[in-house]
């Protein structure tokens, strides 16, 4: 198994996207790469912590490519815009690509080069090495399977 954490807005939508992908399989969400130590929903949301909503999704390479994860990340994101993702607004809603096997960085900044073509704008979707991942509260977890119909800015048939 390999692991890849994707920032992508509100993390509920990012995780039951994922979760439906064939090798995905693990999904959690939490928080990536801030500044303080085990931080709470409360905290992130107040921006100054420096995470961002993030899910760690643990797949099979064998089923399941990075190149094609990274394809479904930015059919759902728009990867020109700061802080922002559908109608959620604040730091913690950035996007951002974060590997934890060095031996990705090069595939990932293969990939930014090949979509940077595509939009008029810079990207500002972060790719950065997982500096910290912590786990969001239990009832973030599976959110949208808890609670069909819940909020979603990503378009989920």
């Amino acid at each position: 198994m390999k692991e890849i954490i994707f920032a992508g807005g509100c993390f509920w939508g990012v995780e039951e996207f994922f979760s439906r992908i064939d090798g995905v399989e693990d999904t959690e969400v939490g928080y990536a790469n801030g500044i303080t130590e085990d931080p709470d929903y409360k905290q992130v949301c107040t921006g100054t912590t420096g995470f961002a909503e993030a899910c760690k999704i643990k797949y099979d390479p064998e089923v399941v490519s990075l190149d094609t994860l990274l394809d479904k990340l930015f059919s759902v994101i728009d990867p020109t815009l700061i802080d922002r993702q559908g109608p959620d607004i604040g730091n913690q809603y950035r996007t951002g690509v974060y590997y934890v096997d060095e031996a990705d960085r090069p595939v990932i900044e293969a990939y930014f080069d090949k979509v940077r073509s595509n939009y008029d704008l810079p990207l500002r979707t972060e790719l950065e090495p997982l500096k910290n991942f912590y786990e969001a509260e239990e009832y973030h977890q599976d959110y949208l399977k808890k609670n069909p119909g819940g909020y979603c800015h990503i378009k989920l048939d």
